[in-house]
């Protein structure tokens, strides 16, 4: 998955999640599930492209 489309669907995610909450409750098992699933996708794009380690030039 590219970049760009990552961003979208944690955009996207992160809607569904306000949305849920707004309308079930902070802690109603449909939030929490779309919080798992923004979670899961955050932590794809920092893997993807935030934590990549320099490679070494030694």
């Amino acid at each position: 998955m590219i970049k760009k489309e990552l961003v979208a669907l944690i955009e996207k995610k992160r809607a569904e999640l306000i949305k849920a909450a707004n309308t079930n409750g902070y802690t109603s098992s449909v939030a929490i599930r779309r919080s798992q699933e923004l979670d899961q996708l955050i932590n794809e794009y920092n893997r993807n492209y935030i934590n990549r380690t320099p490679s070494s030039t030694y």
